[in-house]
């Protein structure tokens, strides 16, 4: 029985079978850093508050829903994402 690959695995396997994937030599420490650095992350210190109109709130709150995330959870997402450059404005 032959299983589809997703676009995505399809190039995970290709970079996997070229040999770019390294095991990494100290596991418990590795996973302790990235611990700390989403810790990090994630630490939500700092309180923002916007005035946006009632139609982007309702727009925002909606898709908050389809990504199964509070809203505002969701907007603090789309702002680590911009801020970190993987959510980058449309080009018109």
């Amino acid at each position: 029985m032959k299983t589809k690959l997703s676009k995505e695995e399809k190039e995970i396997l290709v970079s996997f079978e070229k040999g770019e994937w390294v095991p990494v030599t100290n596991l418990p420490k590795r996973k302790k850093e990235l611990m700390a650095y989403a810790r990090n992350t994630l630490r939500k210190d700092k309180r923002l508050n916007i005035r946006i109109s009632e139609r982007d709130l309702l727009e925002l709150q909606r898709k908050a829903v389809i990504e199964g995330l509070p809203y505002q959870t969701y907007v603090s997402s789309i702002i680590h994402k911009f801020i970190n450059g993987v959510l980058v404005e449309a080009r018109k």
